[in-house]
């Protein structure tokens, strides 16, 4: 692994370093090394940042037990930053990518084309399984990859159709690998991970937090040319990524359904916002611009 990237993911990981603070130190030194020699007091003045924040981060970048662990972690899963030649063009281009990804599965998975994002709610209808396996298989069958959040409900199902039809599929977490959230949900991790990619933001060590979710969104969206939601009620956390992928430039579809069901509220509403409404799978597949 060259030195350069070594640094990004020793910084990435350390807690008390964002996403906005490390491009920052990116840019007073694209090498990282000079964060690796200055004491607290310095680290606090060269990123203007409090020094209390300062010394946590000098102390976790020189302890050997954190060393060790992401040590582990280089050398156990495969890691992409975006300073690489095969980090995804996809993701390179939204206005946030992540700086280091976590992989475990296939790689090549993330350059595989056409794609296709599959989100919705954690308490599907019947109507919405029943939408999905109307929609999904002749995508499948086609070999595009499906692109979930490995949540319960249509993230789940999404990631089970594209095994069930002998397709491909990546699910992207809010956790590290050593915490699998929910753990209902390890299994299919596994399943996964053995013949398909699991990616994730955080070192495999980390635990998932409330805030992870969102965060992992931008990553669902940016990894595909669009985004299908299923069912979403009126505040719902697919929304979220419906607009991290409205952000990125990317499209977005959504399933009616009934005007009884609350789960279709969301869906109702990014139709009126402009969504392309799901009739058929040739409704997808229409807009995709090399097919």
């Amino acid at each position: 692994m060259k030195v350069l990237k070594r640094r990004l993911i020793l910084l990435h990981g350390c807690r008390n370093i964002n996403r906005r603070l490390l491009r920052r130190m990116l840019t007073v030194d694209p090498s990282l090394n000079l964060f690796f020699t200055l004491s607290s007091k310095s680290l606090s003045e060269t990123l203007q940042i409090p020094l209390k924040r300062a010394t946590l981060i000098y102390h976790e970048l020189h302890d050997e037990t954190y060393r060790r662990l992401m040590e582990t972690s280089m050398n156990k899963y495969s890691i992409t930053a975006f300073l690489d030649a095969d980090y995804p063009a996809l993701l390179k281009c939204i206005p946030d990518p992540p700086l280091v990804l976590y992989l475990n599965g296939d790689p090549s998975l993330l350059h595989t084309m056409p794609s296709i994002s599959v989100i919705g709610t954690r308490r599907p209808s019947k109507d919405a399984f029943d939408t999905m396996n109307h929609l999904l298989p002749p995508l499948i069958k086609h070999g595009w990859v499906i692109v979930s959040g490995m949540a319960v409900g249509v993230d789940q199902f999404a990631h089970q159709l594209s095994m069930r039809y002998d397709g491909k599929t990546i699910a992207v977490i809010g956790s590290g690998f050593e915490h699998i959230y929910p753990k209902s949900n390890t299994t299919l991790y596994h399943r996964i991970a053995d013949s398909h990619l699991v990616v994730s933001e955080y070192p495999p060590h980390v635990k998932a937090q409330r805030h992870h979710f969102p965060e992992r969104n931008r990553i669902i969206s940016g990894l595909t040319f669009g985004t299908l939601v299923i069912e979403a009620k009126a505040r719902s956390g697919s929304l979220i990524t419906v607009e991290q992928a409205l952000e990125q430039g990317r499209e977005v579809f959504a399933v009616p359904g009934s005007i009884l069901n609350p789960q279709s509220e969301g869906c109702h509403q990014m139709i009126q916002d402009g969504a392309k409404l799901v009739r058929n799978t040739y409704d997808i597949i229409e807009n995709y611009p090399e097919f």
